[in-house]
């Protein structure tokens, strides 16, 4: 029997064992072949981008590793995203930050960025038929070395930030009408301090000021949508994060934006997803940057964790699918970057698929019948139903490897490409 045949007869056994707990596996895929994951592009080059070299990251963030073959121009980015693309089930997206623009040899402040920067990015996700999502940068920057940005007491250093702000908004909308999909623009700053500060106020007034201000040319929501991140903590950022999760979920209610939920920026035993049907009662989307933290806000490739699959089952059950965008947020460079890409995007598409496939409508119902014994019983025996036939099915229909034989392909690319750089 050819390997094709096990994996469809395979799936046929998992086809009638779903059924007989009410689940529809073809509806199922369906639905996740709907879903586009946007794929972070900082994995690829370990947050380098293009514009200063060498460039300390500050803002908290830190990288570790030393694997070869690093990106070091967006042409050899671009094709390490189309090799890491090419294993992936779906079509997907693209999450670029501003430090990826090309600024072809010349200088381009960060204040000055408009969409001719990012042209190449846009006719590389036109050709794939992807859409695009985009992020300001306020960190490895001179003028956030205090650790301030939007919230510097600075007036001049606060401008310059706001007007990289508004332009990263007028870039995404670009990305978004040229590509006929919206773009999600998703503000984070590293403001902070590392020891406790006598006056937490003043801070926040002036980064709500800096929002408004960042915020105030009325662009097309069918263009770019505008999405804030808070965080609890970082490096440099113990003691007091300016934008916290309270902070923009209340600036979000009253302006109509996104909250970007993050699952490395809360407290390392608290998760995402019971935040996200909270959140979802009082704004209309929100965005996911998924991760793993280990310990802290650490950003260690997704895996399919207990974490993931509440997420996913939060996201799917809750019928949120097209209220949530979701995003990868880690960088690991200790191992291959493409295969760092590829694992941690299937494992989301996996946990999705997951959700999918679980008898939800009769774990409803036992639920509303309060028959709270039948509740724990079906959820421990929906553990071991045959998800893992439908996953592999779902990918040969799909014509990406099943399995681990997307690693061969990213071994082999790693021989004859990534080896190769210097």
């Amino acid at each position: 029997m050819s390997k094709t045949s096990k994996i469809e007869q395979a799936y046929q056994l998992a086809c009638e064992q779903y059924a007989a707990c009410g689940v529809d596996t073809e509806k199922a895929m369906k639905a996740l072949r709907g879903v586009a994951v946007s794929l972070h592009c900082w994995q690829g080059d370990d947050v380098g981008g293009f514009e200063n070299a060498g460039m300390d990251l500050g803002g908290g963030l830190a990288v570790t590793g030393n694997y070869p073959g690093k990106a070091r121009t967006a042409n050899e980015l671009r094709a390490d995203l189309d090799m890491a693309l090419s294993v992936i089930p779906g079509k997907h997206r693209l999450n670029l930050h501003s430090i990826y623009a090309e600024n072809s040899g010349k200088k381009v402040e960060r204040d000055e960025l408009g969409v001719e920067q990012f042209k190449n990015w846009i006719a590389w996700c036109k050709k794939n038929g992807m859409g695009m999502d985009f992020n300001p940068s306020f960190f490895a920057h001179p003028k956030a070395a205090s650790g301030l940005t939007l919230s510097h007491p600075d007036k001049a250093i606060r401008n310059f930030w706001i007007e990289h702000g508004i332009r990263c908004r007028e870039v995404g909308a670009a990305m978004g009408k040229a590509l006929g999909k919206t773009c999600v623009t998703n503000v984070w700053i590293p403001d902070g301090m590392k020891d406790t500060p006598v006056d937490r106020k003043a801070p926040r007034e002036r980064l709500a000021d800096s929002l408004d201000k960042v915020f105030a040319k009325k662009i097309n929501p069918k263009f770019n949508l505008d999405a804030i991140e808070g965080k609890l903590f970082g490096i440099g950022s113990e003691s007091y994060v300016v934008g916290s999760h309270e902070f923009y979920l209340a600036y979000a209610v009253r302006n109509n934006k996104l909250v970007t939920l993050d699952a490395g920026h809360y407290h390392p035993t608290e998760g995402i997803a019971d935040k996200i049907s909270s959140v979802l009662t009082q704004i209309d989307e929100i965005l996911l940057h998924v991760s793993r933290g280990v310990r802290w806000d650490s950003d260690h490739v997704v895996t399919l964790t207990d974490d993931l699959q509440a997420i996913a089952q939060e996201i799917v059950w809750g019928g949120y699918l097209n209220r949530v965008h979701i995003g990868l947020d880690y960088f690991d460079a200790s191992i291959n970057r493409v295969a760092a890409w590829v694992i941690g995007t299937r494992n989301m598409l996996k946990a999705l698929l997951m959700a999918m496939v679980a008898p939800i409508d009769k774990l409803r119902a036992v639920e509303a019948a309060g028959d709270f014994t039948s509740r724990l019983a079906l959820q421990e025996e929906a553990r071991t139903l045959p998800f893992a036939a439908v996953w592999d099915y779902y990918c040969m229909k799909q014509g990406v490897p099943v399995g681990s034989a997307w690693l061969d392909e990213v071994k082999l690319y790693e021989k004859n490409v990534l080896s190769k750089r210097q």
